[in-house]
């Protein structure tokens, strides 16, 4: 059954834009069941009671697909017309254990046309998905931040943050491919993005833990390249764990591994 909530005004078209305004849906995406037209009441003041409508909310799935839509014309726009939102899904063909990730490269300062062409893809894609969003922009070095101001938060970061990260990678591929030098592009929206890193780091340490005492490796499914990247930096000082990302697609998921305890002492053992 799906799921609904319940809208008043003074009259059914009041009680209808309320719905709309809340839910961020148009007049014709809406759907509902009148409940009561109310009552004026005497002189419009005793005895008046306000219209009410149940409202049957939008599947959360189906609405991000809606949503996205949006978003993959301005891929097509951008890459060409063959270029889909799932073709950036492909697998990682180099193994990441042979790779250097972590070293940064030289810093380059952010040229203005690639902050005005992130800024103006950005707010495209939030004015397709929500109103009233502004985009702000910092820069440090190499790095871009843009920021998302106003509009529906909760719509634009999506479930566990992946309307987010899909705005946040194709900003990046838009504005790289553009750009002679690579700029690393953050998007974030009320901070989410600082309490998301917090948040990783403590789930990497507590499974860090766990694979050290079981003596097991330990996995964390379904992460972002990003989220990956934050885990295996809060990790790579620890010598008694080593990180893997695991699986194909954009959302793989990254396993600790405990390092074997008697290699070292096997070693020590042999010369004697």
């Amino acid at each position: 059954m799906p799921q609904t909530q319940e809208f008043s005004g003074k009259d059914i078209d009041t009680a209808i834009k309320n719905a709309c305004k809340k839910l961020t849906l148009s007049k014709n995406e809406l759907k509902y069941d009148v409940i009561s037209e109310g009552t004026s009441g005497i002189f419009g003041i005793v005895g008046r009671k306000d219209a009410r409508i149940r409202v049957a909310l939008p599947d959360i799935e189906t609405q991000a697909e809606k949503e996205l839509e949006g978003i993959r014309s301005i891929v097509d726009e951008a890459f060409g017309e063959e270029t889909r939102l799932e073709d950036t899904r492909k697998p990682e063909v180099k193994p990441e254990k042979k790779v250097k990730p972590f070293e940064e490269p030289e810093a380059v300062d952010v040229s203005k046309e690639a902050i005005s062409l992130g800024i103006e893809a950005l707010q495209k894609m939030a004015d397709l998905i929500t109103d009233d969003a502004k985009i702000t922009s910092g820069t440090e070095a190499d790095r871009l931040t843009l920021s998302i101001e106003g509009g529906n938060s909760g719509i634009l970061i999506g479930r566990k943050g992946q309307t987010l990260d899909a705005l946040q990678f194709l900003t990046d591929k838009i504005i790289n491919r553009k750009s002679e030098a690579r700029v690393r592009v953050k998007v974030d929206i009320e901070g989410y993005m600082e309490t998301r890193k917090s948040n990783l780091k403590h789930l990497a340490y507590k499974m860090a833990d766990k694979a050290k005492k079981t003596g097991r490796p330990a996995t964390i499914n379904q992460m972002s390249a990003q989220d990956r990247r934050i885990v295996h930096l809060a990790l790579k000082d620890d010598n008694l764990v080593r990180t893997q990302s695991m699986g194909d697609g954009y959302y793989r998921r990254l396993v600790i591994f405990p390092k074997k305890k008697n290699s070292f002492r096997g070693k020590r053992r042999a010369k004697k």
